[in-house]
């Protein structure tokens, strides 16, 4: 059959060799698979089958939740060990309170990262406290306030935010928070909390 009456008679099987289908003048052969390929697909198959015999039938391995908590207790004491190699205290903090940059910093994340919605973009307090006195619920102490921005008050409604700002986010908040203090922003909230000088 020639190679025109082969396109004129699409669909039909053709003798080239080996079986060969032709439809709208291509020829599609019936070539096997590469060894690869099926060598591929075999190990895959194998593979599936010991990791549901591993992980669902006998339960040996980790489950998903397991193997979450797992990474996640690694990373709280990875955590941990940075946190113990540089301590964090007072003096560090009022000493950052002290930079220009930081303190820029950490105001913008204070108007950035939800803080406004309960205190203001001034501090003057809404439905959290007015930061601007010399009244705290929590403690005035600079570590004090960050323990508070980190971990949160879920009683009080006070999110943790250690999640979502960071160590050093918290610690340029709380650098922030010191040079406002005392200021008594005008229409600010009335007190809340213990007098503290700080």
């Amino acid at each position: 059959m020639s190679e025109q009456q082969q396109l004129d008679r699409p669909n039909q099987l053709v003798s080239h060799g080996e079986e060969a289908h032709s439809f709208d003048g291509i020829q599609e052969y019936d070539n096997k698979l590469p060894n690869w390929w099926l060598w591929t697909f075999y190990l895959a198959c194998i593979f599936s089958v010991v990791y549901w015999i591993h992980y669902h039938v006998l339960q040996t391995g980790p489950s998903s939740m397991e193997a979450y908590q797992m990474e996640m207790k690694a990373a709280k004491e990875a955590a941990e060990k940075r946190a113990a190699k540089n301590p964090l205290t007072n003096r560090l903090l009022v000493k950052l309170s002290k930079n220009p940059k930081a303190v820029e910093e950490g105001k913008k994340l204070f108007l950035n990262k939800g803080c406004v919605a309960c205190h203001k973009a001034d501090a003057g307090g809404l439905i959290g406290p007015n930061l601007t006195d010399e009244y705290w619920i929590h403690g005035s102490k600079p570590v004090q306030i960050f323990q508070t921005i980190s971990e949160g008050v879920p009683l009080k409604g006070m999110p943790a935010h250690k999640a979502t700002v960071g160590r050093k986010g918290i610690e340029k908040i709380v650098a922030y928070l010191q040079t406002i203090r005392n200021t008594h922003v005008k229409g600010g909230k009335e007190p809340q909390g213990k007098k503290e000088d700080g």
